[in-house]
């Protein structure tokens, strides 16, 4: 899925607490930011900034909340996690890749969702978890 030219027609965004810098790469093969288990053999991201700032802000780790501006290297698909789960259509404009995402640059000034919605969400992931739900696929 990408624009005629080969580059993507819009720009894409991946919420994360590691430390980038442009040119590197984010690749599939790691644990996810939200669970326990084994690597994942996808790489998330998104069309819209509000889904990179949940990723963000939910992943597990120390580090600063980092929102990216990434690009594709490879073909990409809607995520089956949200779109045919939660949002048909893929309003979210929610995507993954088993190729890797270039990073082209940082958002450095973003507004996070409040400290209760944030709550809110995490105990909503710990249930679903407790239930044995896979959240990912």
């Amino acid at each position: 899925m990408t624009a005629t030219d080969g580059k993507p027609s819009r720009l894409f965004y991946h919420g994360t607490r590691a430390d980038l810098k442009p040119g590197d790469l984010l690749s599939a093969g790691f644990r996810s930011n939200y669970r326990d288990g084994p690597p994942l053999s996808w790489i998330y991201f998104s069309g819209t900034l509000d889904a990179a700032i949940w990723g963000a802000e939910l992943a597990r780790g120390d580090g600063r909340e980092r929102i990216y501006v990434v690009e594709p290297t490879g073909d990409y698909v809607d995520d089956p996690n949200l779109t045919d789960k939660k949002f048909p259509g893929n309003p979210t404009l929610s995507y993954r890749s088993q190729d890797p995402l270039r990073i082209v640059g940082e958002v450095e000034q973003w507004e996070g969702h409040p400290p209760e919605q944030i709550r809110d969400m995490k105990q909503g992931i710990a249930r679903l978890m407790a239930q044995g739900a896979e959240i990912i696929d």
